[in-house]
């Protein structure tokens, strides 16, 4: 092959701030702070990072109700209650109002999501003894479930 080959590949011309936050964003939402962040580490500077976001924000591309509204249902579907989710929207530099809406939002059980949360761990009789009872206590405290959730999942009767 000569170096004049029509097979050799044009050089990519860089992609503009805009061009890598709608790639980021097709992939999956992000709330306005990790969109920025995640263009500042992939060498954006962080005013044309900032200017980008809010062009797509202004766009109706990036929207923090929305990513809100999506982390909500994907962390309650892996098995994750409203504490946990609560504390993870606020990572994000959310709007507290954004937070309250996308939780009032879910149109799931809590109580019902911890107790499948216990079946799949202890089988379908749930908890048998006071020990195994601590055990899924514990687990849906640590994955952010009050404690009403947590007294009704491992104190309820498969019969009921």
């Amino acid at each position: 092959m000569t170096e004049d080959s029509p097979s050799r590949r044009k050089p990519r011309t860089p992609q503009t701030p805009v061009q890598r936050a709608l790639g980021l964003l097709v992939r999956r939402e992000h709330s306005r702070r990790e969109l920025a962040r995640k263009l500042t580490a992939r060498g954006v500077d962080a005013e044309e990072a900032s200017a980008a976001v809010e062009r797509l924000a202004g766009e109706g591309w990036q929207d923090d109700a929305r990513f809100a509204e999506f982390l909500v249902r994907s962390r309650a579907n892996a098995g994750y209650g409203p504490l946990y989710i609560r504390a993870e929207l606020g990572t994000h530099g959310l709007p507290g109002e954004v937070v309250a809406a996308a939780m009032d939002g879910f149109e799931g059980d809590w109580t019902e999501l911890a107790r499948d949360l216990v079946r799949r761990r202890f089988g379908p009789a749930g908890p048998a003894d006071l020990a195994q009872r601590r055990k899924a206590a514990d687990l849906l405290a640590r994955r952010g479930f009050d404690g009403e959730a947590i007294r009704a999942a491992t104190r309820w009767d498969p019969d009921d």
